[in-house]
C-alpha cells in the first residue's frame, strides 16, 4: 500500500465516495483519503478496475466497497445521499477499449455523469470530475492551457468521440455550477501513470516496462516521435484532494500533470537504460495496434500554473523517479 503525506492540516473527517475507485487513479486516491482519516466508499463496476487494487484497503474499518455502474440509478443514489464530497472517476479507460467500443465509451461517460451530477444536487454535495488531456484534440500550441480551443478530426473516428464525451462531461459540469450552485470542480488529467497501471489498455509506460523486464522488443505505436508528459499518480492524486478542498475551484477547469515533455521514442530509451534491458525496439503502425481510421495527438503538454496558483500544485516526481517506481513495482510481481 502507498501512504501519502497529510499536507500539514487536520481536515474535517468526511464521508467520501470515489465511483470507479477500484481502478488505477482511484486506489491510489482512496489510499490517500484514507491516510487523512477519511470514510471511503468506493464504487466500481470491475469492468477495467480490480479488487486487488483495493484489497489492504478494505481491511480497514474505514473503507467501503458497492459493486455497480454508474448508469445504474438505483444503486448510484443512495450512495450519494449518504456521501458528503464524490470523487467522480469512474468512465471509459485507454484508448485501447475507446476504439474498440466507443458506444459504451460515450454512453458510460455522459449518462453516468448526468446521473453524478444530478442525484448530488439533491443535497449540493461537492463533485469533482475527472476528464481527460484528450479535450484538447489536435490543438498544436503548446503548453494547453485551460481556456484554449479545443480541435477535432473527422467524426469518423472513434478517439474523437472519447474527446467530445469528456468535452461534454465539462460542460455539464460547469453548467451544474453556474445553474443549479452545485459545488463541481473539473481536473484534466495528463497521462499519469504509476504502480498498478496496467498496459492492457493501451497505457504506454506499464506496456514497455513488463517488455524491458521481461527481454522482449519494445512496441512503439506510429513513428514514436509523439510528445507526451507523464505524471505520477501520487502527486495527480495529491493534485485533485487539494483543489477539492479549495472553494475557489469550484466551478474551474485544472490541468493536472508534469511539465517534463518526451518523446515516445525517448521514453523507450530511458525505460531500457533503467532496466538495463536489452530489448530491440519494433515499430507498430496506427492501423495494425488500433484500426485503419486511428488518429493520434502528436503532442500533449499541459500548463499547470493555474492549479499550481489556486492551491499550490506542482509535480514532486521527476519522469525517472516515477520509471524507477513501476519498475520496481513489476520487479516485484516477478
Amino acid at each position: 500500500m502507498v501512504y501519502y503525506r497529510h499536507d500539514n492540516f487536520k481536515p474535517t473527517i468526511m464521508r467520501i465516495l470515489i465511483t470507479g475507485g477500484a481502478g488505477f487513479i482511484g486506489s491510489h486516491l482512496a489510499e490517500a483519503l484514507v491516510a487523512r482519516g477519511h470514510r471511503v466508499s468506493i464504487f466500481d463496476d470491475l469492468s477495467t478496475g480490480s479488487l486487488q487494487n483495493i484489497k489492504p484497503l478494505l481491511k480497514t474499518h474505514r473503507v467501503s466497497f458497492k459493486k455497480g455502474s454508474v448508469l445504474d440509478r438505483k444503486i448510484l443514489a443512495p450512495l450519494i445521499t449518504k456521501s458528503d464530497k464524490i470523487f467522480h472517476l469512474a468512465a471509459a479507460v485507454g484508448v485501447k477499449l475507446v476504439v474498440e467500443k466507443p458506444l459504451e465509451s460515450m454512453i458510460t461517460n455522459i449518462d453516468g455523469t448526468m446521473n453524478v451530477l444530478q442525484f448530488a444536487l439533491k443535497r449540493k454535495v461537492p463533485v469533482l470530475i475527472t476528464s481527460s488531456s484528450e479535450v484538447y484534440g489536435k490543438n498544436g500550441s503548446l503548453p494547453f492551457r485551460e481556456d484554449a480551443d479545443r480541435v477535432y478530426g473527422s467524426a469518423y473516428n472513434e478517439r474523437w468521440g472519447y474527446a467530445l464525451s469528456k468535452a461534454t462531461d465539462e460542460f455539464l459540469g460547469l453548467s451544474f455550477f453556474r445553474e443549479k450552485k452545485l459545488p463541481v470542480v473539473v481536473v484534466r488529467l495528463f497521462n499519469t501513470t504509476g504502480p498498478r497501471q496496467t498496459g492492457r489498455y493501451g497505457m504506454v509506460v506499464p506496456r514497455l516496462v513488463t517488455q524491458a523486464l521481461q527481454g522482449e522488443p519494445l512496441t512503439i505505436y506510429g513513428d514514436g516521435r509523439q510528445i507526451r508528459s507523464f505524471s505520477y499518480v501520487g502527486d495527480i492524486v495529491r493534485g485533485m484532494i487539494l483543489l477539492m478542498n479549495s472553494k475557489r475551484a469550484y466551478g474551474q477547469i485544472f490541468n493536472l500533470g508534469s511539465d517534463e515533455p518526451i518523446s515516445i521514442n525517448g521514453l523507450a530509451r530511458r525505460i531500457k537504460t533503467l532496466t538495463k534491458s536489452a530489448s530491440s525496439i519494433k515499430y507498430i503502425s496506427y492501423e495494425q495496434a488500433y484500426n485503419k481510421t486511428f488518429e493520434d495527438m502528436r503532442r500533449r503538454v499541459p500548463d499547470i500554473s493555474k492549479a499550481r496558483a489556486v492551491v499550490g500544485y506542482k509535480p514532486t516526481y521527476t519522469l525517472d523517479r516515477t520509471l524507477k517506481a513501476i519498475i520496481a513495482f513489476y520487479r516485484a510481481l516477478a
